[in-house]
């Protein structure tokens, strides 16, 4: 199971403008106890951002998608949204 870089920078970001009460620091120090393993943001993924259809603006969510189809991996999300995007995702 892996776990975006990408994540925790929208957390952290939402956490400090206090759109959500989460601790990003607390969050990554549980991600290294479960046995999750982090993903970085590879410029690659980042350059594939802009290839991707129109399907959902949010860039993190793009950039999740980007990753997703780079590494490969399956995207698990709560975003129906992100659905459009074909088998990669799956909805949970």
């Amino acid at each position: 199971m892996f776990v975006s870089a990408a994540s925790i920078w929208e957390i952290a970001i939402k956490a400090r403008l206090g759109k959500i009460d989460a601790d990003p620091d607390a969050l990554v120090a549980a991600i290294d106890a479960s046995g999750f393993i982090e993903l970085p943001v590879r410029a690659a993924q980042a350059a594939r951002v802009g290839a991707l259809p129109r399907l959902h603006t949010d860039p993190f969510d793009r950039l999740l998608i980007a990753q997703a189809i780079a590494e490969p991996l399956r995207l698990l999300t709560a975003d129906a949204g992100l659905k459009a995007y074909g088998e990669l995702v799956t909805l949970v």
